[in-house]
């Protein structure tokens, strides 16, 4: 007789998602960024008030949020739903002196309860895939205030035609649009594109994908949803160095069509 293992089951969904949260843990961003260039996107966002008032929609660990509240001077509102990006994101701010301009709540994008004309600024750094461009343009337009502006990014195909593999992983992820399609998104939403610029190809890799490697190696793969977590990050890693030509985060700052327009920036 011989000795059997019994089959390993397959990890729940809570499982999956802790695992992938365990993966992320501490890292210095959840996605493709850098300071540079949210400070690019504040200069293309033109003149704003002395104190904006800003909601950070998806705002993970918060390096946007501290950002502007230390350079723009910005008043913001951070969210997330989950709790250990935001814990430290309080305890950052209070040590930079920056407690009374940051105030993190947990809430989903979907449960935005302001009332209308609400902020000055909504800032989105890679966040509005989790419920899809169209419908963030859509629903979170009426929270600006006269004359307010959105900076949101979102990855969109580079090339007119991508490749099978990089077409393969997008479509079961999230399929990407152009920018002439994502542009004419913003339009029938109602806004007017300020301005469109693709982020560097640099904003992937130090603080993000490097990271991430680094920890995707080190994990304990017996933990249960931690080898699919892996797995998930690996691929996605080779396929940015295989393909990254292909695609990108575009950062786009709009202002609704009945806004005046900005100057400056």
């Amino acid at each position: 007789m011989t000795d059997a293992h019994p089959a390993q089951a397959d990890p729940t969904p809570d499982e999956l998602r802790a695992a992938f949260f365990a993966l992320h843990a501490d890292l210095p961003r959840q996605g493709p960024g850098s300071d540079e260039t949210t400070r690019r996107m504040l200069d293309l966002a033109g003149p704003l008030p002395e104190h904006p008032r800003v909601l950070d929609i998806g705002c993970g660990p918060g390096r946007s949020a501290l950002l502007l509240a230390a350079e723009a001077g910005a008043r913001v509102t951070a969210i997330d739903v989950h709790q250990p990006f935001l814990d430290p994101l309080t305890a950052a701010a209070a040590e930079r002196g920056l407690g009374d301009r940051i105030a993190a709540e947990n809430r989903s994008m979907d449960d935005l309860p302001w009332p209308d004309g609400s902020f000055d600024v909504l800032w989105a750094e890679g966040s509005a895939y989790l419920i899809g461009f169209e419908r963030a343009l859509r629903s979170w337009r009426r929270l600006l205030t006269p004359g307010g502006v959105l900076v949101v990014t979102e990855c969109e195909w580079t090339t007119s035609a991508p490749s099978p593999e990089a077409r393969a992983f997008w479509d079961a992820a999230y399929p990407l649009r152009t920018r002439q399609e994502n542009t004419a998104l913003a339009h029938q939403a109602g806004y007017r594109v300020q301005a469109a610029r693709l982020q560097p190809d640099s904003d992937w890799w130090p603080e993000y994908y490097a990271p991430l490697e680094a920890r995707a190696e080190a994990a304990d793969a017996s933990v249960p949803g931690m080898a699919e977590a892996v797995a998930g990050a690996r691929a996605e890693i080779a396929l940015r160095r295989d393909h990254g030509g292909e695609y990108g985060y575009t950062a786009f700052v709009l202002r609704p069509e009945d806004a005046p327009p900005a100057t400056g920036g």
